[in-house]
């Protein structure tokens, strides 16, 4: 292919991780996806090799790329086949992200070849956890809900049946949330099918690998515009929950001309509270960072991240052994990763790295089981904060950033769907960091609740306030409020009807110090 014929290659393939997501978002039934976009879509190369994805989460695309080749080698793929899984350490985040595979086959009549895999992720805030929204204060995997090894969910287009004990699937059919699940793939199939078959499976092979020589081309480019050497940054988790508090994070970051390494073996052992996270989400948070410091038009493919390397001690915060509790790692200490590259990163690049955003998602889980009735209700949303300020910029105010890329459930979305009610819902005012360029301030966020409930709460930055650069100010740290009394940042809480959870996010860091005003 000649560069625009790649160009316009690059779009097409990006264009059916769209139409996936779109699909998905339409179909789905709960909130979580439909409202807050609590998922992701991503095509890969026949032996698990990313080639494109969707602008949807950081954190379930990397972790995807790093790990999709291990999950779909060695097996007897058909036509009509669809593999769901929610492994953490087979190259899942928690158990709450489900991630259906299907393979693509294209070529002439009766010599089909596989070409790829279509492949999307989504957030369920049911995930057979015994406690609701399924984000539990958790010291063991088997606390956090349903495991589910690869298993084949589809065969030949029929419901198998080793899957009957998932949710979602009523008297052998899949429904819900799943069923969107499913659908969102087999149109990424038909799309994928009809584009190779359009090209030429030859011509189509040679796309993808030209794609990634491209894209690794510009991952060479961009090392090759940061300052080699070493560059040492270290920062604390506050607390896993349960007893364990000041977890190190700790990174060794070497760039040299043509390749960088990030060695975290320094890092704290993983704990019994559920901060831990699998490799493959500390590899999301890596290619993240550099992905941020490349040109918006590289292609999103596994070329991208050639040259990013990543050392881990097995047994540690960052490198969990079955069967650590994992739940928060996916979510807490992904996003206090990001704030780890992008410190060590300020050291080689002091004009382009922005101090730390919020550091947290706020993570708020909760519901009520009725084992009388057999009942229940579910919710679970992540609550947005303050963006890091730059040295060109201020932070942004009341935003999701880094590792998530989802929304704010509407308002109007989450009363009519549970017994909740927000009495409040605004800009966390002087939350953002002081400097040159003051930090994006955060959010507080209170609810009331209608009827009785249990409540999860996962959340950082309690103590350990994001920190500013070049001499900003730290953003303020965040804080939860029950019926007004300061609660814990990870906690359970048992509410009645009444009763009223405030969540005020953390603002960013400020960038610079503060200059002098004229004549002082």
């Amino acid at each position: 292919m000649n560069p625009i014929e790649l160009t316009l290659f690059a779009s097409r393939v990006s264009a059916i991780c769209d139409e996936m997501g779109a699909v998905l978002r339409r179909t789905a039934f709960s909130p979580n996806i439909k409202d807050r976009l609590d998922y992701s879509c991503a095509l890969f190369g026949s032996h698990g090799e990313l080639f494109a994805q969707a602008d949807h989460m950081p954190v379930h695309l990397g972790s995807m790329a790093f790990a999709m080749g291990s999950v779909v080698k060695d097996r007897e793929w058909r036509a009509g086949d669809m593999l769901v899984l929610n492994d953490p350490f087979l190259g899942g985040t928690h158990l709450p992200d489900v991630t259906l595979i299907a393979p693509v086959f294209a070529g002439a009549a009766g010599a089909q070849e596989l070409i790829g895999f279509v492949a999307n992720r989504a957030h369920h805030a049911n995930i057979g956890c015994d406690t609701p929204g399924s984000m539990p204060v958790s010291r063991h995997l088997d606390e956090e809900g349903m495991l589910i090894p690869p298993t084949l969910l589809l065969r030949d287009g029929v419901v198998q049946p080793g899957a009957e004990g998932l949710p979602d699937l009523v008297e052998g059919e899949l429904s819900g949330d799943f069923a969107a699940q499913a659908g969102a793939n087999l149109v990424g199939v038909e799309r994928l099918r009809q584009l190779a078959e359009e090209l030429g499976v030859k011509l189509y092979r040679s796309g993808m690998e030209q794609l990634n020589d491209y894209a690794d081309r510009i991952a060479a480019a961009t090392l090759a515009g940061l300052r080699p050497g070493r560059y040492h940054f270290k920062d604390y988790l506050d607390d896993d929950g349960v007893g364990t508090e000041g977890i190190a994070l700790d990174l060794q970051l070497t760039i040299d001309p043509s390749q960088v390494l990030l060695d975290l073996t320094a890092s704290s052992p993983q704990v019994a509270g559920n901060l831990n996270c699998p490799e493959s989400v500390v590899a999301a948070a890596g290619y993240y960072c550099f992905r941020c410091l490349m040109p918006d038009e590289a292609p999103a493919c596994s070329g991208l991240f050639r040259r990013i390397h990543i050392k881990t001690t097995p047994g540690s915060i960052v490198n969990a052994e079955r069967p650590a509790a994992v739940a928060a790692g996916n979510v807490e200490t992904s996003t206090r990763l990001v704030d780890l590259v992008f410190g060590a990163l300020a050291q080689a690049l002091p004009q382009r790295i922005p101090a730390a955003s919020q550091g947290t998602m706020n993570n708020i889980a909760m519901g009520r089981i009725d084992r009388s009735t057999a009942t229940r209700w579910d919710y679970y949303e992540t609550v947005a904060g303050g963006l890091g300020a730059g040295p060109n910029h201020p932070g942004l105010t009341a935003v999701h950033s880094h590792m998530t890329n989802t929304l704010n459930t509407p308002i109007e979305s989450l009363e009519m769907h549970y017994p909740l009610r927000i009495l409040r819902y605004a800009v966390r005012e002087g939350s953002g960091g002081a400097g040159r360029h003051r930090g994006g301030d955060g959010i507080v966020r209170e609810y009331q609740f209608l009827q009785p409930a249990e409540v999860s709460l996962l959340s950082e930055r309690r103590h350990f306030a994001p920190w500013g650069l070049a001499g900003g100010e730290a953003g303020a740290s965040g804080r939860n409020l029950f019926n007004g009394r300061e609660v814990a940042g990870k906690c359970t809480l048992q509410v009645a009807a009444g009763d009223r959870l405030t969540i005020m996010t953390p603002g960013g860091g400020g960038w610079g110090a503060d200059e002098p005003e004229s004549g002082a």
